[in-house]
């Protein structure tokens, strides 16, 4: 089928489902930018959010459009792209976010995402319309992201505890429940950064396939404050059930390990959107927590917890990849 078969109506379904998946990732990883935040106690949930969805949309001024490029013409064949792929794609994605929001699990959005286009593209066309290149980058980052979150997390929290040596408990206290509004806003501006253009890719690759855009042209303006609003939009509802799995059963936080939480997982969200690469903030943000408990004491990391959410990392792709297949099946028969 030819991207001009496509009609203006299945565009609009698509686009619609697109939109339900920016603001569904808004909604699921509304708990990497808030839970240390909120579990700290330094903003109300409500208040949380409200500061979270700010920065995630402000994040359309600062970065370029890398992410959405890698998502767009960087992970399958454009040339295999029709209604069936985008739309077993983006069924598979969602499923797996209702999924494991239900269950109150920490998975990905964006390897959901890669997920479902690997499973829709293999179904169709074969491993011939993968694109290894930018698949290799997204699962290197698999293991990358969290070892960096990780290993930057556990640095600011030494480096931090040695500036402060002399410094009782309340002045540090004091002073990080201020830096951490500014870390929050950090990582919220990360996660705006790369996770709403892997939605500004989907759209591209929507409008390409209807003959409507090409790999040459830039992405309509409309796309980048559509996808923007919604990721924003998502983030201010929050994902709760998650909240709670990342803010303490991980590891107990302070201030001063939330603040070095969220600064570590933010440097590593800009390098990755700095290299076009589509990253977790779910991992990022996990590693980044992990470290900083790490550091004081191995034993203070729910090790056990961090195992459960490996697995839903390694689980993610597969399982995304499977239901966007059937989905793209089932597509075939519904349109």
């Amino acid at each position: 089928m030819t991207g001009m078969e496509i009609s203006l109506g299945v565009v609009i379904l698509l686009v619609a489902l697109a939109l339900a998946f920016d603001f569904m990732n808004g909604f699921h990883d509304a708990a990497n930018s808030i839970a240390t935040i909120v579990s700290t106690g330094v903003l109300r949930p409500q208040h949380a959010v409200l500061w979270a969805a700010f920065f995630n949309f402000v994040a359309v001024f600062i970065f370029h459009l890398k992410v959405a490029t890698t998502i767009g013409k960087g992970t399958i064949d454009p040339s295999i792209v029709d209604q069936y792929v985008l739309f077993g794609a983006l069924i598979g994605a969602i499923s797996w976010n209702i999924i494991t929001w239900y269950f109150g699990i920490p998975s990905s959005s964006s390897h959901a995402l890669i997920g479902g286009l690997v499973g829709a593209a293999l179904i169709k066309a074969g491993p011939d319309a993968l694109v290894a290149a930018g698949l290799f980058k997204t699962i290197a980052f698999i293991v990358v992201a969290p070892v960096l979150g990780f290993v930057l997390g556990a640095i600011m929290m030494l480096g931090v505890s040695w500036l402060f040596f002399r410094s009782t408990p309340g002045h540090v206290d004091k002073w990080f429940r201020r830096l951490q509004l500014v870390s929050a806003g950090m990582y919220s501006l990360g996660h705006g950064g790369n996770d709403a253009q892997k939605t500004i890719g989907i759209i591209w690759l929507i409008l390409i396939s209807a003959g409507m855009s090409t790999t040459e042209q830039g992405v309509p303006l409309w796309v980048i404050a559509a996808c923007y609003c919604t990721i924003a939009a998502g983030t201010m509802f929050g994902g709760w059930r998650i909240v709670k799995t990342m803010g303490q059963r991980l590891t107990k936080l302070k201030p001063v390990g939330g603040f070095c939480a969220e600064t570590g997982g933010a440097i590593t969200l800009f390098m990755a959107s700095a290299l076009g690469i589509p990253v977790s903030t779910t991992h990022t943000i996990t590693g980044a927590i992990v470290g900083v408990g790490a550091s004081r004491r191995f034993s203070s990391v729910r090790w056990g917890v961090a195992g459960g959410i490996v697995w839903a990392w390694i689980l993610t792709i597969p399982a995304s990849a499977a239901i966007a297949a059937f989905a793209w099946y089932l597509g075939q028969k519904l349109f």
